[in-house]
C-alpha cells in the first residue's frame, strides 16, 4: 500500500457517485491504527471534502447505460475512462486542500449501471487502474462483487459503517440514506443491525422535474410543496411488489425509472394523463416519504431518531412529510440530518467507502451478512496498486 505521513494516523480518501448521477463526492479522512478496527471510527477525523459535478455528456452516457442498448461494451469502457478522470479531478482537489496528507488508499465505488444480484451480478462502472495511474495512489474498488458471490445482495453496504460511526449502545437509531434510491440502517439497542433499500429516493422526483421544468432536482422540495397528492396515483405507486418483499433486498434504476412511472400513470385501472404535473411531483414526494416511514415503523417503531443523509436531507418538503407520517403512525422518532451527529449529509457515503478501503487494508470484513444475506461476513474490494 502507499505509505503515509510519519507519526500520523492512516489517511484514506473515499469517492462516491450515486444513483442521482449529479457528480462525485470525495472525503479525506484519517483513522487511527487499530488491530481490530472497532474503535477506529470513534476518533476518525474528516480532513477535507470536495464535490466535482458531472458534465451533461457524462451524465447522459451514464443514463443511457441504465437500459440495454447497442454497443454497450464499448460505451461502458468510454464511460469508465471518463469517470476515472472525473474521480481523479476530485482527488486532486482534496490533495490541494491538504497537501501534507499522504493518502494510504482511495476507496472508489464507481457508478452503478446495473444491479441484478438475483442473477449473480452487480455492475459498478469504473477504471480503477486508470485512477491509480492518474493519482499515484493505491485504489481499492469493486466492493460489491464479493458479497454477491457469497449469495448476498451486494447492497446496501453502508449499514456496517453506520453502525461503527453512528451506533449508540442502548439506543435505537435509524440512518436513512436518501439518494436516488433510499435505504435505511436500523441500529438496534442491542447492537444488531438491519438494513435494506426501501424504494425510490429522489430518482423519480428528479426525472419528473427534469421532464417538466428542465431542472435536475426539486430544490428544497419547493415544487412538490405547491402540489396536492393524488390519492389514486399514490395507491398505484404503493402497489409495487418490491415494497412488500422481506429483507434482505436491494433495488435501483433497474426497477424505478421513467418507464416504470409512465406505466403507473397510464395503467388499466387509472389514467392520469390529465393530472397536473405539480400534483404528480407532490405524489412522488409522498411516495418516497411513505415507503420510508412504513419501513421505519415496521422495523424500528421504538427509534429515538431518524438521521437522514444524502441529497434527500436537503429536501425540506420530504423531511417534513417523513416526520408527519412517522408521527401519524405513533412513532416518536425525531427526523433530523446527520449534521446533528457531526457529519454533513453529503459526506456520509464517501466516508463509508473510505472506511471500506480501510477495512480492506486491514483485511477486515466490510459487509454485514445479516443485512445483505451473504453466506457470511467478507473482505470486500480489489486492490489496484499505484
Amino acid at each position: 500500500m502507499s505509505d503515509h505521513s510519519e507519526n500520523s494516523v492512516p489517511v484514506y480518501l473515499g469517492l462516491m457517485s450515486g444513483t442521482s448521477l449529479d457528480g462525485v463526492d470525495g472525503v479525506l479522512v484519517s483513522f487511527p491504527d487499530s488491530a481490530d478496527g472497532n474503535e477506529a471510527t470513534a476518533t476518525m477525523q474528516i480532513i477535507a471534502s470536495a464535490y466535482v459535478p458531472f458534465d451533461d455528456a457524462l451524465r447522459q452516457q451514464a443514463m443511457a447505460l441504465q437500459q440495454p442498448g447497442e454497443n454497450e461494451i464499448h460505451r461502458e469502457a468510454l464511460l469508465a475512462n471518463a469517470l476515472a478522470h472525473c474521480y481523479a479531478a476530485c482527488v486532486h482537489v482534496l490533495q490541494a486542500k491538504s497537501p501534507r496528507s499522504r493518502i494510504h488508499a482511495i476507496g472508489a465505488h464507481g457508478q452503478t449501471i446495473r444491479h441484478r444480484p438475483e442473477l449473480g451480478y452487480t455492475r459498478q462502472t469504473n477504471n480503477p487502474a486508470l485512477l491509480a495511474e492518474l493519482t499515484g495512489v493505491d485504489v481499492i474498488a469493486d466492493f460489491r462483487s464479493r458479497d454477491v458471490a457469497a449469495g448476498g445482495q451486494g447492497a446496501p453496504l453502508v449499514p456496517a459503517f453506520h453502525r461503527a460511526v453512528f451506533g449508540k449502545p442502548g439506543s435505537c437509531r435509524v440512518v436513512a440514506n436518501i439518494g436516488g434510491i433510499s435505504n435505511i440502517s436500523i441500529l438496534a439497542e442491542d447492537g444488531h443491525t438491519l438494513g435494506f433499500d426501501t424504494g425510490p429516493g429522489n430518482v423519480l422526483m428528479d426525472a419528473w422535474i427534469q421532464k417538466h421544468q428542465g431542472k435536475s432536482y426539486d430544490q428544497d422540495g419547493a415544487w412538490a410543496a405547491q402540489g396536492k397528492v393524488i390519492p389514486a396515483l399514490l395507491q398505484q405507486l404503493m402497489s409495487e411488489a418490491y415494497l412488500q418483499l422481506p429483507a434482505p433486498k436491494s433495488t435501483g434504476r433497474d426497477l424505478f425509472h421513467m418507464a416504470w412511472l409512465q406505466e403507473k400513470l397510464h395503467s388499466k385501472q387509472h389514467d392520469f394523463a390529465h393530472a397536473q404535473a405539480v400534483d404528480v411531483q407532490a405524489s412522488l414526494c409522498e411516495f418516497t416519504a411513505q415507503t420510508l416511514a412504513n419501513d421505519i415503523v415496521r422495523h424500528a417503531a421504538q427509534a429515538s431518531h431518524v438521521y437522514v443523509c444524502g441529497g434527500g436531507a436537503f429536501n425540506h418538503q420530504l423531511m417534513q412529510r417523513l416526520q408527519s407520517l412517522l408521527a401519524a403512525q405513533a412513532c416518536r422518532a425525531r427526523v433530523c440530518s446527520t449534521t446533528d451527529l457531526g457529519v454533513a449529509p453529503e459526506q456520509v457515503e464517501a466516508l463509508a467507502f473510505a472506511w471500506l478501503a480501510r477495512q480492506f487494508s486491514l483485511r477486515l470484513p466490510g459487509n454485514l451478512a445479516d443485512v445483505t444475506g451473504a453466506a457470511g461476513d467478507r473482505i470486500l474490494g480489489a486492490l489496484y496498486p499505484a
